[in-house]
């Protein structure tokens, strides 16, 4: 369980966790009304998270005007996807959140049109780095880049 000090609102009871070992689907639970009340700033804020994790891969990945979620070369013509965000909030509480390609097989997405944006292609860190990656280690360095951009400190020695 993570904790904003001084404050004892729960605010994350989900670690990240992988779909097939392939993809890392995140879930904040974040009572944002202890932080701001804001969508939007929650969605750039989970971005940035992301943004940083790939930094730390040697993967510039950044955001593409009027498109959520986070892409590499994201200043080109055609950027690529590589984590998509879904969020939903009631009282202020987020649920929900994203998922970022990891080990993804990306020839699931050839038969459809990811998040409904046409014409926009999909990535993953592996094909990004040329090599499978350890999802763990992704997982550690996503959470405290979570911690670090909202600001909360991470209580559970687990992680």
């Amino acid at each position: 369980m993570i904790r904003r000090p001084p404050r004892s609102t729960p605010l994350y009871s989900s670690a990240a966790s992988d779909v097939y070992k392939r993809q890392i689907v995140v879930y904040p639970i974040i009572d944002l009304e202890n932080f701001f009340t804001d969508i939007h700033k929650y969605l750039r804020l989970l971005e940035e998270a992301v943004i940083l994790t790939l930094k730390e891969l040697n993967i510039e990945a950044g955001r593409v005007d009027g498109l959520t979620g986070v892409w590499v070369s994201h200043k080109s013509k055609s950027p690529k996807k590589i984590c998509a965000m879904g969020v939903k909030t009631s009282r202020w509480v987020t649920m929900h959140g994203l998922a970022l390609n990891a080990n993804t097989n990306l020839k699931y997405f050839e038969n459809i049109i990811p998040c409904g944006i046409e014409g926009k292609d999909v990535t993953s860190i592996e094909r990004e780095t040329n090599k499978k990656v350890d999802i763990a280690d992704i997982e550690k360095k996503l959470i405290n880049n979570l911690s670090e951009v909202f600001e909360f400190k991470i209580l559970d020695d687990e992680i």
